[in-house]
């Protein structure tokens, strides 16, 4: 039986890493080849297969043999990582986060209704939970 990490934590992708993961979630499985030509930079092979392993170390990718080189696969989806994302920072900054998203939601009039309309539906959620 094989042991996996849990996925890692947002804070600990690097710049390269999150190119990487999300060149995977658009294309699908890859392997390093596959990743290292659709980068929007010239990078080295070898670059690149150390990326893509130290995101399979950290739990983000599977992988398989696929006649002599790995075929990578994301663990998770995007929206997935991103409330990865969300609930790490709630502990750490939920008074920030809160504050920035009125910020940017503040803006558009309908993104404000929208979300005043799932506060909502969340709210009665909770109280029906207390019943």
């Amino acid at each position: 039986m094989r042991f996996f990490k849990q996925p890692a934590r947002p804070q600990q992708l690097g710049s390269l890493e999150s190119h990487v993961m999300e060149t995977v979630w658009s294309h699908g499985d890859a392997s390093v080849r596959d990743v290292a030509e659709k980068l929007n930079r010239p990078l080295a092979y070898t670059t690149v297969m150390t990326t893509l392993d130290r995101l399979y170390k950290k739990g983000l990718l599977d992988r398989r043999k696929a006649d002599r080189a790995f075929v990578y696969s994301p663990r998770l989806t995007r929206s997935e990582w991103e409330r990865r994302i969300v609930a790490d920072m709630l502990p750490r900054g939920g008074d920030l986060l809160i504050s920035c998203l009125l910020d940017e939601v503040g803006r558009d009039a309908a993104l404000l209704d929208e979300l005043e309309r799932k506060i909502k539906l969340k709210r009665e959620e909770l109280d029906g939970r207390k019943s």
